[in-house]
């Protein structure tokens, strides 16, 4: 059977390549500042994961619906949110888009149709579900994207929400961030079944089970999905493989994770694995790649020194937009 045609373009190519930089580095700020005592509270990054969370939201358009979790700093950027937004948030700046209060995580977007995450991640699908209805009832074209960890996805909010879209038939895709660890523990001690995507023959949906480390196959998996949902055909389930390359959160050194686990997906890492393709393809050369990682430490350095001297909120603020004084 002949292999069937991506539909990434060299330029879709290059501009997945690009974001997925853009996140590493970018986090790799946010983790310096929080050593620094510039960031506090929680800082949970997707090293490793970034072909997921760049590869899924790149392939959205701009009326589809974003619902990322905590550690989808791809998503945001890919869906256009800006690195200087990401930083105040983290920072806790006045002109931040919680203006101060709330963490680097919990932010939402709505001129960019970000919808972002409680800390109850589970909590989040049936809020991403009802979008997807609403945009059915409106009779627009609309699909909302969300994700899940798989220690998230044992949790009744995942069943409750998925299979209402799918009886629903509702513009709905949910993607299973599989990065075999939720938290401290190792998937086997979370879940018997081999693909967690297997359960969607439950619901009468399609699965998808990839490999979370090929953003090129993420951004094909998922458009389809799109493409599927925005025909009127009804939600997608899909599992990403990939590994969490570092801890839960920035104070966590992940001394329980199988050293052996992370060698091999150190291996496997997203960004060198599309930037050996891309060189293999003659998309892009070693001045090419330079340039854009110029480009975006630039771009990092200057979200950086605005973000960093922005002011803090005014202590009055706390009790505005509030539902009870």
């Amino acid at each position: 059977m002949a292999k069937e045609e991506s539909h990434a373009s060299p330029e879709i190519q290059v501009e997945l390549y690009r974001m997925m930089q853009k996140t590493r580095m970018t986090e790799d700020r946010i983790i310096a500042l929080y050593r620094q005592g510039k960031i506090v509270g929680g800082v949970y990054t997707g090293r490793g994961i970034e072909a997921t969370t760049v590869g899924s939201a790149l392939a959205l358009e701009k009326e589809d619906y974003l619902y990322p979790i905590h550690r989808d700093l791809g998503a945001h950027l890919a869906k256009g949110q800006s690195v200087l937004n990401i930083l105040l948030q983290y920072l806790g700046r006045g002109n931040s888009l919680t203006k101060g209060k709330d963490s680097g995580i919990h932010a939402s977007d709505t001129s960019l149709h970000i919808i972002g995450n409680i800390s109850h991640l589970g909590s989040m699908i049936p809020v991403a579900v009802g979008t997807a209805l609403s945009m059915k009832m409106q009779k627009k074209k609309s699909v909302a994207l969300n994700y899940i960890g798989e220690g998230g996805s044992n949790i009744g909010d995942f069943h409750e929400g998925l299979n209402f879209a799918a009886v629903q038939d509702l513009p709905f895709i949910l993607i299973i961030e599989n990065n075999q660890y939720a938290y401290s523990t190792p998937t086997e001690k979370g879940f018997r079944a081999k693909r967690l995507s297997d359960r969607a023959i439950g619901y009468g949906i399609p699965g998808h089970y990839i490999d979370g480390t090929d953003a090129i196959a993420v951004y094909d998996t998922v458009k389809k999905a799109i493409d599927r949902a925005r025909a009127g055909k009804g939600p997608t389930l899909i599992e990403t493989k990939s590994l969490r390359m570092v801890g839960h959160s920035a104070h966590d050194d992940a001394s329980y994770v199988d050293k052996s686990l992370i060698k091999k997906y150190e291996r496997k890492d997203p960004i060198l694995k599309l930037e050996k393709k891309l060189k293999a393809d003659e998309i892009l050369d070693d001045d090419g790649i330079k340039k854009i990682i110029d480009e975006l430490q630039q771009e990092i350095d200057d979200a950086t020194d605005k973000a960093v001297n922005s002011p803090l909120p005014e202590p009055e603020w706390a009790k505005e937009g509030l539902f009870a004084d």
